[in-house]
């Protein structure tokens, strides 16, 4: 078996985990297991890259998909860079970047690694052996902390020697070791948030509650870099940071201060608090992890509980709605069938979920850049509120993800039952989509921009509707046609991501003509119109003339 680097090194800090109680040479060896596995699991953004490599083939034998993807978090790291040679500004600077590689890190730990975090098999394998569980818990721990180091590294490594040239010994010092505290905040942050779910849920709900937190977490880090970047000022080409308390809560503020007090001499109050936050709640975080692991472990166990999935209330919507629906009952069938895979199907909902969120939060991203200028009250009467269009962006990226499932085999259903057209199932499974995760997020952002901008819009969120119907349609045509749910996630290639930034080219292309017609007398009027005879053409021939694989 493999004697791997990461071990070694593991090794000249045995003294401490055997004073912790840990048994260092049953760990050492799990981990030794542990990280050979591995080089058969591929981290998430690389599942869609062609040509992939067969763990199968004697080339790929020991390769490890994970430590081969460091490049492009070198990439992003090398892309930060430009941040360490800004100045001396160091509160701003630094900050910046910290909420950049925090971003990545959490990232890619509920991408990759939340499936290590929640593993049941050492509970299963290693707990009916004689084993401390204290050195089971040890183990996963250690195997986390491990990628989170190679994945930092990559991140960190060019940065870290810019810093180094451009700021000399001390800030390189300080610098290596705040992303150390910042893999123990980001580590034990994750699991902490897994402990609360695992503490009151179980079974199917737990795993559905587990998808949430991590999409919700992936939208409050989008948010947060976002308020991150509005805390400072820049008058004159100067940045301005004004220190205030509510500041705590901004993260990256805390790794950011070290750097404003230890390397400019920064004697205000709340740097030093920002900078004492920054060194000792990672620390307090990791031991009270290590105090909560037993309680973690006992509560994963209701991860291998199948609970009880009911979804009697959306059966009974999808039901009412299908009776509504002006289309034949073939239409109606799939809708409610698409209905239903869309509510159950976990990983679906973790890949497409995050973009619903996004869609909500991004026009109100692009709104708050103008409020310096003219405020809340100054919205009315603007043409701000046509940023509701960056909404439509999901509208692809939703589109494309109906043909993959967990359960895609199951798909020769499809071959058995019934059908005169193919293009009801299509129609069916779209109009499925629409209704239930787009337009929801359309008349939240509708409501909301009434509230904003007033009643004078509601002719131009009409407009956006019909605009999205037929955005629908023309992403479906644009789209390469695949049955729904019919193929793996991990088949989903890089072509399809050309056409969804086309897509995307387009939508901007619609808003562009909405302002267009916006400046002309009755020009939205007449907008409408043709949104009305374009949606009548294109819903009727253009699933007609479809033809899936």
């Amino acid at each position: 078996m493999k004697n791997y680097k990461s071990l070694l090194v593991l090794d000249r800090f045995r003294g401490l985990f055997e004073k912790a109680g840990v048994d260092y040479a049953v760990m050492r060896h799990i981990l030794q297991v542990k990280l050979m596995m591995d080089a058969r699991r591929v981290p998430t953004f690389m599942n869609n890259r062609k040509g992939k490599k067969s763990p199968d083939r004697e080339d790929a034998k020991d390769s490890n998909n994970f430590l081969s993807s460091l490049w492009i978090y070198g990439i992003f790291g090398a892309f930060s860079t430009p941040f360490i040679l800004l100045g001396d500004n160091y509160i701003f600077q630094m900050s910046l970047l910290f909420g950049i590689f925090m971003f990545m890190t959490l990232t890619a730990l509920i991408s990759d690694f939340s499936s290590v975090l929640l593993d049941v098999r050492d509970r299963n394998i290693l707990g009916t052996k004689p084993i401390n569980r204290k050195t089971i818990s040890m183990a996963k721990t250690v195997h986390v902390f491990i990628y989170m180091v190679f994945l930092t590294g990559a991140l960190g490594n060019i940065p870290l020697i810019v810093g180094l040239l451009k700021h000399g010994v001390v800030f390189f010092i300080v610098f290596l070791l705040a992303l150390i505290l910042m893999d123990l905040f980001v580590v034990v942050l994750t699991a902490m948030l897994y402990v609360v779910v695992l503490r009151f849920f179980d079974g199917e709900k737990l795993k559905d509650m587990i998808n949430y937190v991590q999409i919700g977490l992936t939208i409050a880090i989008t948010i947060g870099y976002q308020l991150l970047i509005r805390l400072f000022n820049i008058v004159n080409l100067d940045v301005v940071f004004q220190p205030k308390w509510w500041q705590i809560f901004i993260v990256p503020i805390w790794f950011g201060a070290p750097f404003e007090v230890l390397l400019q001499g920064n004697r205000d109050p709340l740097f030093i608090f920002f900078t004492l936050l920054g060194l000792l709640v990672p620390i307090l975080a990791i031991a009270m992890y290590i105090k909560l692991m037993p309680l973690l472990e006992r509560n994963l166990q209701k991860l291998a509980d199948p609970g009880e999935r009911s979804d009697k209330a959306g059966a009974g919507w999808s039901r009412f709605i299908a009776r509504l629906l002006p289309v034949g009952p073939q239409e109606k069938a799939f809708f409610r069938f698409a209905w239903t895979m869309i509510g159950n199907e976990r990983e679906f909902k973790l890949k497409v979920y995050p973009s619903l969120g996004f869609s909500l939060i991004f026009p109100f991203i692009f709104i708050f850049t103008q409020l310096k200028d003219i405020g809340l009250r100054g919205l009315p009467g603007t043409k701000l509120h046509l940023f509701i269009y960056s909404c439509a962006l999901l509208v692809p990226t939703v589109i494309m993800m109906l043909r993959y499932s967990g359960k895609y085999k199951a798909a020769w259903i499809y071959h058995t039952v019934p059908v005169a057209e193919r293009s009801a199932i299509h129609r069916g499974t779209v109009l499925a989509a629409l209704i239930r995760l787009v337009f929801p997020v359309y008349m939240l952002e509708s409501v909301i921009f009434v509230f904003l901008f007033g009643p004078a819009i509601i002719l131009d969120l009409i407009v956006f509707g019909l605009v999205i119907m037929f955005f629908s349609v023309v992403s479906f045509a644009f789209l390469s046609k695949v049955l729904p749910f019919s193929q793996p996630f991990e088949a989903a290639q890089q072509s399809e991501g050309l056409r969804v930034f086309m897509l995307m080219l387009l939508i901007a292309v619609l808003g562009g003509i909405h302002l267009a017609a916006a400046s002309v007398s009755y020009g939205v009027y007449i907008y409408l119109v043709i949104l009305l005879i374009l949606n009548a053409v294109t819903w009727s021939r253009v699933f007609s003339s479809s033809k899936a694989k």
